[in-house]
């Protein structure tokens, strides 16, 4: 199955008209994205978008042979003016099938949001799923069963997945979760917005979810071996205070479901401000994740499960430093340097011998005014040996400045 992404941005286009933001003033050229719109086999187009038949051209396809279009959301401003020869624009009732006369068949996937999925199966037996813009499955898994009309669950993983990755990575890891994506699924981000900065900050952050996103016009073939994205096993995310470091190590395993967070803050008794920020951190997890409250990382690295998540470091050894009376000179000079550092470096051979994908957060204090107390420097001092001691562990590191990841270690 031939699968042509005529477009591959949001409904209105990407730069989208008027408006003044960075991301659109860069999404020129090559960069620039048509409304998403994808041409199966030459026969059916999923989407009527503005200029399809020009689309096609540049593509190197023509749409005389289309036999069937089908929408997927609702369209808003004036109509799409339909090409001459193709026939009627429709969206098919969810849950129901469709035979197209070209052997494909294509059946409608209720989505938790305004808007139709098309389950699209092939001559050849391959499979497409097709996603709307920001809309994900509903009832996944039951709903997401094989278009042969029998009504048992489909086991097989789809060949090709377009959905809005970006937008809606939940969707994602509710699909790998059902099965539904698997190792060798070709993810493809589609209806790609404004929101993320095109060129390798896009790149990054669809590999960060097993994806990738293409120039319109790009034509796929369904089931076809690729290399899929490799995704580091293990990442280190530094950055200052308020930087969007722990936003960053969240959105690199937001696509993926039952991720075991292990906060190492913990709770400080009368401090309401602190309680407010362990709040606003846990609303925006998603709910499949698991929260573990915990300075006990190495049995987390050393055991089988789920993609892990440390936030942070910083407060790890905030912890470690207490346990050894770190913060006194003279239980410090008196064996608390070597039971600190004894313990370091047994972190850093847990990150080194760990089998789970994992990602860690860390404060980096050393750019900032040097502390005013000895405790205060020998807290930087540890800090700065643990980060580089982790860093050395791991496949990838970054460094978040002012919301920006800046990959030091890709």
């Amino acid at each position: 199955m031939e699968l042509t992404l005529l477009g591959t941005g949001t409904p209105e286009g990407l730069p989208r008209p008027g408006c003044p933001c960075a991301a659109c003033a860069l999404s020129v050229g090559a960069r620039s994205r048509a409304a998403t719109a994808v041409l199966v086999d030459g026969a059916l187009l999923l989407d009527l978008t503005p200029g399809a038949v020009l689309a096609g051209a540049r593509a190197g396809h023509s749409l005389a042979g289309v036999r069937q279009v089908l929408l997927t959301h609702p369209h808003d401003g004036p109509p799409v003016e339909l090409p001459p020869g193709l026939p009627a624009a429709g969206r098919v009732p969810d849950g129901q099938e469709l035979s197209v006369i070209s052997g494909h068949r294509v059946r409608a996937v209720p989505m938790d949001a305004p808007g139709t999925g098309y389950e699209v199966t092939g001559p050849d037996g391959t499979r497409l799923l097709y996603l709307p813009p920001g809309g994900a499955p509903a009832g996944v898994p039951g709903s997401l069963r094989s278009g042969s009309g029998s009504g048992a669950p489909e086991q097989r993983p789809y060949d090709t997945v377009l959905a809005d990755v970006l937008g809606r990575p939940e969707a994602l890891a509710r699909l790998r979760a059902a099965g539904a994506v698997g190792p060798a699924t070709d993810v493809i981000a589609v209806h790609l917005d404004h929101d993320t900065p095109p060129g390798p900050e896009l790149e990054r952050r669809c590999a960060a979810a097993g994806a990738r996103a293409v120039p319109d016009g790009t034509t796929v073939v369904a089931g076809e071996y690729r290399a899929v994205p490799e995704l580091p096993r293990r990442t280190l995310v530094l950055g200052g205070a308020r930087s969007g470091k722990s936003l960053e190590a969240e959105r690199r395993l937001a696509a993926f479901p039952e991720v075991v967070y292990a906060a190492t803050g913990g709770a400080r008794d009368g401090d309401a401000e602190w309680a407010q920020r362990i709040g606003l951190h846990r609303e925006r997890r998603p709910a499949s994740w698991q929260t573990v409250e915990t300075c006990e990382l190495v049995p987390l690295l050393a055991g089988q499960g789920p993609p892990l998540l440390v936030d942070c470091l910083a407060l790890w050894l905030t912890d470690a430093m207490d346990s050894v009376g770190a913060w006194d000179d003279a239980a410090w000079a008196e064996g608390g340097r070597t039971r600190l550092h004894a313990r370091t470096a047994e972190l850093v051979a847990a990150v080194r011998a760990t089998r789970r994908q994992v990602v860690l957060v860390s404060n980096e204090v050393g750019s900032g005014v040097v502390p005013a107390t000895a405790s205060g420097r020998r807290f930087r001092d540890e800090l700065g040996r643990l980060n580089a001691g982790i860093a050395g562990e791991c496949e990838q590191v970054l460094l978040v400045v002012a919301g920006t990841a800046l990959v030091l270690r890709p």
